[in-house]
């Protein structure tokens, strides 16, 4: 039996197959970043991630990442993700708190973001994420307005602006949409590619991803 928590545990297993996964696409282990999916788990869920070396989370909701992780900044040195659907009234919060913000996603947000920053003094690193699969029902921008809108946030932001995300459709094969994505990343010079969950993270590995977030694998379902 093991000595270790269940969630020390899941990141065990999680680490070995992205290294596994990694390998086999021909790529080092360490190119892949694990971003802990943290939402709607308690701060002991994170703290026991955080014991088991785990210093990188994400979070979709602006408020909890802040109740949650407020505490939690003061003792450990992490990495906060807002991966959610960002409305444009909490840019500004999200902007104070976060380290990365993975869901520019039109251009209202992008001016929320911009004049956020302006008074923030600070600007967390920016993804752009893309609808890849056209579903009413996501956030992302489309794919046709991708491109004039990666380069519109790089001329406004700069180096924050540092990759692409997406979300593919539950009922379609994910390889061709992270195919897409990391090529369109890869066409703009951006190295971040963020995809790929609990279900898929390998398959995007071996289509090029560079962070994968897994939430349900390693703390278990909601």
């Amino acid at each position: 039996m093991s000595d270790t928590s269940p969630i020390a545990d899941n990141l065990r297993r999680i680490r070995e197959r992205i290294a596994a996964a990694a390998i086999a696409a021909g790529r080092k282990p360490e190119d892949v970043t694990l971003v802990a999916v943290s939402k709607t788990k308690p701060a002991e869920a994170v703290i026991a991630a955080l014991q088991a070396g785990q210093t990188v989370f994400g979070e979709n909701r602006v408020q909890e990442a802040a109740d949650k992780f407020a505490a939690l900044r003061a003792r450990h040195r992490l990495s906060l993700h807002i991966i959610g659907g960002l409305q444009t009234n909490k840019a500004r919060d999200a902007v104070r708190i976060a380290d990365v913000i993975e869901s520019l996603d039109r251009r209202r947000l992008a001016d929320a973001l911009a004049a956020a920053i302006d008074t923030a003094g600070r600007a967390p690193n920016l993804l752009i994420e893309v609808n890849t699969g056209a579903e009413p029902q996501k956030s992302g921008i489309a794919r046709d307005d991708a491109d004039s809108f990666i380069g519109d946030c790089r001329d406004r932001f700069g180096a924050a602006l540092v990759g692409l995300m997406c979300v593919p459709p539950q009922d379609e094969d994910p390889r061709p949409h992270f195919t897409w994505l990391a090529d369109r990343a890869a066409r703009h010079g951006l190295r971040t590619v963020s995809m790929g969950m609990s279900a898929d993270f390998e398959t995007a590995i071996a289509c090029g991803a560079t962070w994968v977030r897994v939430g349900s694998a390693i703390f278990g379902g909601r």
